[in-house]
């Protein structure tokens, strides 16, 4: 049995949002613990990990117990970097690989830290027809939001083979639909793709999209 690869003191980001596998992030940072771990993770080429707030704030602020967070998270690396100003980032991420951490700790100075073992990526699983619906909605969608807002790059347009894979439909589907963050992390962690899409696609026929 291949044991999984692991990663030691991975420094996380704890947002109030999900980052799925494949999907963009544009972030602003601001909180000096933040500012050193993006500098180093740029300098080293190093991903850091998103994790979703269970309880807590995004913000630290005096006085606040620390943040409570979920234990499976995705990998980020830094697609684009921007300064405007001292004390200032703007970052745009890109999930890659997701993780469970295995322990935690708190450094002096606010940062999390994390030993971790990395999640094996989704199986390709091709969209079954009757799923199919989702996935043209989804391109339909996409091209839509992409000529109203050129400017934004946390839109991915889709290319052939991503309309036809399970993981990637339902990711993108998870991202846009107006979903709690619970249930958001519920659909990250599942670990086959295709359950994941069938039960997005429950919530699209639900709410009329694309059906």
């Amino acid at each position: 049995m291949t044991l999984p690869l692991t990663l030691t003191s991975l420094p996380l980001f704890p947002l109030g949002s999900v980052l799925f596998p494949g999907g963009r992030l544009p972030l602003r940072v601001f909180e000096v613990r933040y500012l050193d771990m993006v500098r180093k993770c740029a300098r080293a080429g190093a991903p850091f990990g998103v994790v979703a707030l269970s309880d807590g704030h995004e913000v630290r602020h005096a006085g606040a117990p620390p943040e409570q967070f979920h234990s499976v998270g995705t990998l980020a690396t830094i697609a684009q970097l921007q300064f405007p100003q001292a004390g200032l980032m703007h970052l745009l991420c890109q999930g890659t690989q997701r993780f469970r951490i295995r322990e935690r700790r708190c450094l002096p100075h606010g940062l999390w830290v994390a030993d971790v073992e990395l999640i094996d990526a989704d199986l390709a699983v091709t969209v079954p027809e009757d799923l199919q619906a989702a996935a043209q909605a989804l391109d339909k969608l996409l091209q839509t939001l992409r000529s109203q807002h050129a400017d934004d790059p946390g839109l991915a347009l889709p290319d052939v083979l991503h309309l036809q894979d399970c993981g990637w439909v339902a990711n993108r589907w998870c991202e846009l639909l107006p979903l709690p963050t619970t249930l958001r992390q519920q659909l990250m962690e599942l670990e086959n793709p295709l359950v994941r899409l069938e039960l997005v696609a429950d919530v699209l026929e639900r709410t009329g999209i694309g059906f």
